[in-house]
C-alpha cells in the first residue's frame, strides 16, 4: 500500500469524536520548541534532527524504539538551574527522573547535587564518581542495609520519612561511630494541583511524617535527642508536574511554623529547607511551564518573607528538579508498523514499542504530543491514537493527537518530552527488550544505556 493509498481516518474539517485532544497545528510539521529539546529541528529533507543527526541515521544505526537525549540541552538546562538558585541554594537533581553514570558525571561537572531514592541509584551515583557529601538519600522504607551503605559512603543527608527510620538512621550511625547530616520529611496538607497518585503532601499518603496533631514537632524533638543524628533541616515535598506557584507558599508557612517552635522549643534554629522538586514540564503545546529563574526568584522570596515574620534567619533552600531537567532534553522514536482506521472514530496507529517503554499514559492518563519525523508531509490531519505493541488494550502511547492522513508503515514517528520516568520506569512486559538510550551532542551520537538483548533476558531465567 502506497503512503497515501490506504483508508482515510476522520479529518480535521470532520465532526471529531469526543475526546481531550488538541485540535491540529496550522502546520504539522512544525516543532514547538516549548515541547522540544534545544537541539532539535528538520533538515532540508524534512527529517527531525537532534544536535544535528538526522532521526533516519539514528534509527539506522540504533534500532527503534530509542530513548534519544540531547547531551547540550540536558546541560544548558542543568545549568540554568545551578545558575538560578546561585551559591546560597543547593540544587539536587532527581535521579528517579532518570539515571545512568553518564548523567552522573554531566551532574558533577555542572555543579549539581544528586538525590537518590534506592540502594541501585546510590550504587550508580558512588560508582559514577559523584562526590557523596553531595548525595541526598530518600526513601520511605530504607533498608538497614542501604542506610549503612549510605552512612559509610558519607552521604551528605539522609532525608528521614517515618519515626522507625529515626530510631533506624540513628542506631546505624553510631554503631558505625559517625554522626550522619539528617533532614525530616513533613507533610504539610497541602494537596498540589496534579494528579491523585502523584499528589505527595496531603496526609493520607505514605511519604514523611504529618504536621498535623504534633507528629513532625514529635518528630524532630526525638531526632534532637539521638547522638547518631545532626538534624540539620527540614523537606516537604507537595507533589509532581506542578504549574502553580501557590502550594509552595502554604507549604513553605506551614514549614517555617514548624522551624518557629522547633526555635522556642529548643533554642535551635535549623539551617535548611528542601522544598523538594515537582515543577512541570510542556508535554503538550497547552502547557506553560516556568523558567528556573522565575522559579528560583518565587521560592526565595516566599521563605524570605515567611522567616521574616516568624523572626527566624533564613535558611538555605534546597530542591530537587528532576523531570524540569531530563524531560525535555529526550524524545522516543519508534518506527509505525500498523495503521488501522475506525470509521467515525480516529485510526490507530501501531509502534514498535508502548507501555513497556512509556507507561506514564497508562498510569498517570499522561497526555503527549507526537510528530512525524522521518519526512514533512502536507497531507490533510487525522486524528490518531498512538498504541503499542502489547496485549493491553490500555497500551497507549498518545491518547489522541493529529498526525497528516498519508502516515504510513515504516514512517518513524517521534513522541517528546520523554527524558523523565520513562526510561526509568520501563519492564519486560511480554518480554520486551528495553530499548537503548543515545546520547546526542554536536553531531555524534553514542550509547549510554544499551538496548537489552534476548541474552539478558535468559541469563536471569535460571530454571
Amino acid at each position: 500500500m502506497s503512503r497515501s493509498a490506504h483508508p482515510a481516518g476522520p479529518r480535521h474539517a470532520d465532526v471529531l469524536p469526543e475526546g481531550h485532544y488538541t485540535a491540529p497545528a496550522d502546520d504539522l510539521n512544525a516543532l514547538d520548541p516549548k515541547v522540544w529539546a534545544h537541539t532539535v529541528g528538520r533538515d532540508a529533507d524534512g527529517v527531525v534532527t537532534v544536535g544535528g543527526i538526522a532521526v533516519t541515521q539514528l534509527a539506522e544505526e540504533y534500532g527503534t524504539p530509542a530513548y534519544i537525549l540531547d547531551e547540550a540541552d540536558f546541560r544548558d538546562r542543568a545549568r540554568a538551574w545551578r545558575t538560578a538558585f546561585g551559591t546560597d541554594a543547593d540544587v539536587f537533581y532527581a535521579g528517579k527522573a532518570f539515571l545512568s553514570r553518564a548523567v552522573v558525571r554531566w551532574l558533577d561537572e555542572e555543579g549539581l547535587n544528586l538525590d537518590v531514592c534506592s540502594g541501585g541509584e546510590l550504587a550508580t551515583a558512588l560508582s559514577a564518581g559523584m562526590p557523596a557529601e553531595r548525595i541526598a538519600f530518600h526513601g520511605n522504607n530504607k533498608s538497614p542495609e542501604e542506610i549503612e551503605r549510605a552512612v559509610r559512603a558519607g552521604v551528605g543527608r539522609i532525608v528521614l520519612d517515618s519515626f522507625q527510620e529515626i530510631v533506624r538512621v540513628a542506631h546505624i550511625a553510631e554503631s558505625l561511630g559517625k554522626r550522619q547530616p539528617v533532614q525530616i520529611r513533613i507533610t504539610v496538607g497541602v494537596e498540589a494541583h496534579t494528579h491523585e497518585f502523584i499528589a505527595t503532601a496531603h496526609e493520607d499518603q505514605k511519604f514523611g511524617i504529618p504536621l498535623a496533631g504534633g507528629q513532625a514537632a514529635e518528630a524532630v524533638r526525638r531526632a534532637l535527642q539521638l547522638d547518631g543524628l545532626d538534624v540539620i533541616g527540614i523537606h516537604s515535598h507537595i507533589g509532581s508536574q506542578i504549574f502553580d506557584m501557590s502550594g509552595f507558599e502554604v507549604a513553605a508557612h506551614r514549614v517555617v511554623g514548624l522551624l518557629k517552635d522547633v526555635r522556642d522549643e529548643h533554642g535551635v534554629e535549623l539551617a535548611e529547607i528542601d522544598l523538594g522538586g515537582g515543577l512541570g514540564i510542556a508535554y503538550t503545546s497547552d502547557d506553560d511551564p516556568r523558567e528556573p529563574h522565575e522559579i528560583a526568584k518565587a521560592l526565595s522570596e516566599i521563605v524570605t518573607r515567611e522567616c521574616e515574620g516568624a523572626r527566624l534567619r533564613t535558611p538555605r533552600i534546597s530542591v530537587e528538579p528532576g523531570r524540569a531537567i531530563v524531560g525535555p532534553t529526550a524524545f522516543t522514536l519508534y518506527e509505525v508498523g500498523t495503521v488501522k482506521p475506525l470509521e467515525g472514530l480516529r485510526t490507530y496507529v501501531s509502534v514498535d514499542g508502548g507501555m513497556s517503554d512509556n507507561i506514564r499514559t497508562a498510569l498517570y492518563d499522561a497526555e503527549y504530543s507526537v510528530a512525524l519525523a522521518s519526512r514533512t508531509s502536507d497531507a490533510e490531519p487525522m486524528l490518531v491514537r498512538v498504541v503499542g505493541k502489547h496485549c493491553e488494550s490500555g497500551d497507549i502511547v498518545v491518547k489522541d493527537a493529529f498526525l497528516p492522513g498519508d502516515l504510513a508503515p515504516g514512517d518513524l514517528i517521534t513522541v517528546p518530552a520523554t527524558g523523565a520516568y520513562c526510561r526509568s520506569m520501563a519492564s519486560n512486559y511480554n518480554h520486551a527488550m528495553r530499548p537503548p538510550v543515545v546520547a546526542v551532542r554536536d553531531g555524534a551520537a553514542r550509547v549510554i544505556v544499551r538496548r537489552e538483548t534476548e541474552e539478558d533476558l535468559l541469563r536471569l531465567d535460571v530454571g
